[in-house]
């Protein structure tokens, strides 16, 4: 669960006119459907592929190098209107054959048809990622892409203070609102939490750690739950973080918004891997005070964490699938591509979501950040191993989390309540779908 503002924030994309892709739960349209028997290319071949992660142009100019069968054009595409053009592209037939894509945007690009159904040819290569990533290409279970990166989550916290302040590391969220106010008798003015009043990131980790499904594939139709016990139970621990007055609200749009944990005014964040190469720089005051610890979960018997994902789709359009998903996996699971793109040199940030994560783990740990009397290492493999695979990204979770986000910073202000705001969610996603063609209900 991010606390800094999250890529997903970023690149945010309404969803338009959806078909009806994802209305059955799966199949492209006609032209590119898996039904039909997987193509073979042969010959020489050229790709066009768009993303905006450093380190990236270079790793495909090693694979052109080896792989001069497929050569692969990159085209640097960073910029807020990047979805939009992609949008755009597909609607004129210019469309690239691969991008980057986050989670929920690959689901929405799905259901809107600009997508090619790869569930045949991407199949082999689906033992490479976890569960929880291969979810992620493959809303409805018919599959887009392949996952690229991941980002399971974990926290950082204060060390000196917690001993300070007789603290306990919190193991579960219920722990955690009560360390927030036994911090606040020992200090008032001190927080345990941040939720930016434009970032609802904190609520969706929530509901993913608490095994929440918002969304769900149901035979020939999707069950919307954001009212459903475990959704309530992780809006719960938002709202008591809201009454208690033991977050802070600091704006992850504010580019002093790190002084908020350096000089020890918010004790513990929210974290994940793409975010470590960033504190040795941001943490001056504070570096070298801080330790890694296991997210707080809810059941200990069963801990479950997030993880943002991100993707190289497949685009409508693409002539040569099984080529562009032989570069894809390529770039994201060999491990002579990995080994490049996870050192922090690349500046790349990717953490990968393949099964075996462990060759990767030491160099992203930026040991001036940490205290060194935790084992960082272990941490991070623990969030990679927890990552639920029972969280679906539905055909219209961009324009959704668009609509939560006006909603969220009301939550914030003690405007709405978080139930108020999930029992609003959940009428306005079964209306959008409803209204979108898309067979839905309510979950039970």
């Amino acid at each position: 669960m991010s606390q800094f503002r999250t890529r997903a924030l970023a690149s945010v994309a309404a969803a338009a006119s959806l078909s009806l892709l994802l209305a059955a739960c799966g199949g492209g349209d006609d032209s590119d459907s898996a039904a039909k028997p997987t193509k073979v290319t042969k010959g020489k071949v050229a790709l066009e592929f768009w993303s905006w992660t450093e380190g990236v142009e270079a790793q495909t100019k090693v694979w052109n190098k080896e792989h001069p069968e497929t050569q692969v054009k990159f085209v640097n595409a960073a910029g807020d209107t990047a979805y939009q053009k992609l949008r755009a592209s597909v609607n004129a037939g210019t469309a690239p054959c691969l991008s980057k894509m986050d989670g929920m945007n690959l689901a929405s690009f799905a259901a809107d048809g600009l997508l090619t159904d790869i569930t045949k040819v991407a199949a082999p290569y689906r033992s490479k990622y976890i569960p929880a990533a291969w979810n992620a290409v493959s809303p409805g279970g018919t599959t887009f892409g392949v996952p690229m990166g991941s980002s399971p989550g974990f926290i950082a916290y204060r060390a000196d203070l917690f001993e300070k302040y007789g603290l306990k590391v919190p193991t579960t969220w219920d722990d955690l609102i009560a360390v927030g106010k036994k911090a606040q008798q020992e200090n008032k003015n001190v927080k345990i939490w941040n939720m930016a009043g434009e970032d609802p990131s904190t609520l969706v980790g929530l509901s993913w750690q608490a095994g929440a499904q918002w969304y769900k594939v149901a035979g020939d139709h999707w069950e919307i739950g954001f009212t459903s016990p475990k959704a309530l139970e992780a809006g719960d621990v938002v709202q008591q973080l809201v009454d208690s007055g033991i977050s802070s609200y600091a704006s992850y749009a504010d580019p002093g918004v790190f002084k908020t944990w350096d000089t020890g005014k918010t004790i513990l964040m929210g974290t994940s891997t793409w975010q470590l190469p960033i504190y040795n720089e941001n943490f001056p005051k504070s570096r070298g005070k801080w330790e890694l610890a296991d997210s707080p979960v809810f059941d200990v018997a069963d801990p479950k964490t997030s993880s943002d994902f991100d993707t190289t789709a497949v685009l409508k359009g693409c002539k040569y699938p099984d080529r562009a998903v032989q570069f894809a996996a390529w770039l994201s699971s060999s491990k002579e591509s990995l080994t490049t793109l996870t050192d922090p040199a690349s500046k790349s940030g990717l953490f990968p979501a393949v099964t075996d994560v462990s060759p990767y783990v030491d160099k992203i740990i930026p040991v001036e950040m940490f205290d060194g009397k935790s084992d960082s290492a272990k941490v991070i493999t623990t969030a990679a191993s927890r990552v639920s695979d029972q969280w679906q990204y539905g055909p219209d979770y961009a324009a959704m989390y668009s609509e939560m986000q006006k909603q969220w910073g009301k939550v914030m202000q003690k405007q709405l309540t978080v139930k108020e705001m999930l029992t609003s969610l959940q009428k306005w996603t079964l209306d959008d779908l409803d209204g979108k063609g898309i067979k839905a209900v309510a979950a039970n």
